[in-house]
């Protein structure tokens, strides 16, 4: 995914399409804790929450509220589709509600996948996904925002435009928000009677140091440089990524694979962790621990909230049954802070 992101409306003000983004919005995360609150959580059953992820969820997504403070709520919502060749494109999308309950922020990334799969019809993720959600608490924004979108790409098709910094994109604005879309990255929303102006950042409740950490990823084989190395490499193929605020990990990715051979697991996890998860913290450690284990026994992925935790679980192929399974898993611990990279 390209990193280059459009030009958007910030906290407080506006930018205008053609100015350099802003993303996320200056000064969004340069704050001290406000009651930062890292413990994820089911979406509620009420509320804008409710109302904003309803669609998504009834389409199969996964979605929590994933981090709050004393000044707005974050919320992550994920859905990992398999293409032909049966390996897992995710599609994200972030939202950011201010402490009166009202949709300040949301992204729509695009992704790579969805123009290779529908080059004739480009950023139909987006477009689809981002006016069911709006249009569930903005009656009628869906409408404007397909339409939108529609004329961008028309206008594209007939009269292709290179702007300085090799990014094309367009912008809108209506009673509710600013749009703003980027073929590259898909659509910012920005409201304009919402506001949060510390957003949350916490993830204590699951996550230690990347500097505490770094020792037992080297005792399992992990080439591990840091800082300011957030990536270590395992040869001869694998890798543990995470994200960073500061030396506090927010979320850690790695691969391991799976054997199971008459019930039992041939690629103990200690293998590449000897001393076990420590990256987390010790009230989550052994409940996430387990959750990998029971995938690594079945075969099958997992998207979910363990012990507060947000864990993702995607395997390369499901082999549900029988004694014998054999598989690769890629797993994420913990959900990235609204409006950055890695999704």
């Amino acid at each position: 995914m390209a990193v280059t992101m459009l030009g958007l409306l910030a906290l407080n003000g506006c930018d205008r399409a053609d100015e350099p983004p802003s993303f996320p919005p200056a000064d969004a995360y340069e704050h001290g804790a406000a009651a930062e609150y890292s413990q994820a959580e089911p979406i509620p059953l009420g509320g804008t929450a409710a109302a904003l992820t309803r669609p998504l969820r009834e389409a199969g997504w996964f979605c929590a509220q994933v981090r709050a403070n004393a000044d707005g709520r974050a919320l992550w919502c994920r859905i990992a589709r398999r293409d032909e060749a049966d390996a897992v494109r995710p599609q994200v999308a972030q939202f950011l509600l201010d402490r009166d309950d009202r949709l300040a922020w949301a992204w729509f990334p695009d992704t790579e996948a969805d123009h290779a799969a529908h080059a004739d019809r480009p950023h139909d993720e987006v477009a689809a996904t981002a006016a069911s959600v709006l249009t569930a608490i903005w009656p009628g924004t869906g409408d404007r925002l397909r339409q939108e979108i529609d004329d961008f790409n028309a206008d594209r098709r007939a009269e292709p435009t290179v702007r300085e910094d090799g990014v094309p994109r367009t912008g809108w604005r209506d009673a509710h928000a600013e749009y703003r879309f980027d073929p590259h990255n898909g659509l910012v929303v920005t409201a304009r009677n919402a506001s949060v102006r510390r957003w949350p950042f916490g993830s204590e409740h699951y996550a230690t140091s990347m500097s505490s950490a770094v020792d037992d990823l080297r005792a399992g084989g992990y080439d591990c440089f840091y800082p300011p190395q957030e990536v270590c490499n395992r040869p001869p193929n694998g890798s543990f990524q995470v994200t960073l605020r500061g030396d506090r990990i927010v979320t850690a990715r790695f691969g391991i694979g799976s054997r199971i051979e008459s019930g039992r697991q041939r690629i103990p996890l200690t293998g590449q962790f000897p001393h076990g998860l420590t990256f987390l913290t010790e009230a989550v450690r052994r409940p996430v621990t387990e959750r990998i284990e029971q995938s690594r026994r079945s075969g099958t992925g997992y998207a979910g909230i363990v012990a507060g935790t947000v864990v993702i679980i995607d395997a390369d192929a499901p082999r549900p049954g029988g004694s014998d399974v054999a598989a690769y898993f890629d797993i994420q611990i913990g959900a990235p802070l609204t409006a950055t990279l890695p999704l």
